[in-house]
């Protein structure tokens, strides 16, 4: 049944006519084409998908609209300021943290998320939490490093 599903995308209000237990992966590749967010697994193993909701990293392909009602998303396409990459994204670029660039906005997302919560974390803290964040490619300690710099701006 459908039904008019409010909340802020990349702060800006957004109001869609549709079911609620859509996912919110398709809907925002889909009906707000917003691509920068990947699918991978379909299975929130493997964090292509992950955005911020409320301040914390989810997996957008396990979150269905009901769960993102009246809250705050961030996707990748939301970072960049008035032409300005975001500190994170300016350090994925100058350390190489990433190859094919497939995982890049699922890994900048979930690291992202770290940050709000955790603005100064240790390399250990974030291994720790981005080892849920598959890179078939093998960039593991560039995109590391490239958090490490981007947590002391």
């Amino acid at each position: 049944m459908s039904e008019t599903i409010r909340f802020t995308l990349n702060g800006k209000p957004v109001a869609l006519e549709t079911e609620a237990d859509r996912t919110l992966l398709w809907v925002l590749r889909t009906d707000l084409e917003l691509t920068g967010t990947k699918y991978g697994c379909g299975a929130g193993i493997c964090g292509s998908c992950t955005v911020v909701v409320d301040g914390r990293a989810v997996r957008a392909c396990q979150a269905n609209l009901e769960f993102v009602r009246g809250k705050e998303v961030m996707t990748i396409e939301g970072l960049a300021r008035d032409g300005s990459l975001h500190p994170l994204q300016q350090a994925f670029h100058e350390h190489g943290g990433y190859q094919c660039g497939y995982c890049t906005s699922g890994m900048i997302m979930n690291a992202y998320g770290l940050l709000l919560e955790n603005p100064r974390p240790t390399r250990e803290q974030i291994v720790e939490n981005m080892e849920r964040n598959f890179c078939r490619c093998g960039a593991h300690k560039r995109i590391v490093e490239a958090i490490e710099e981007a947590s002391h701006e």
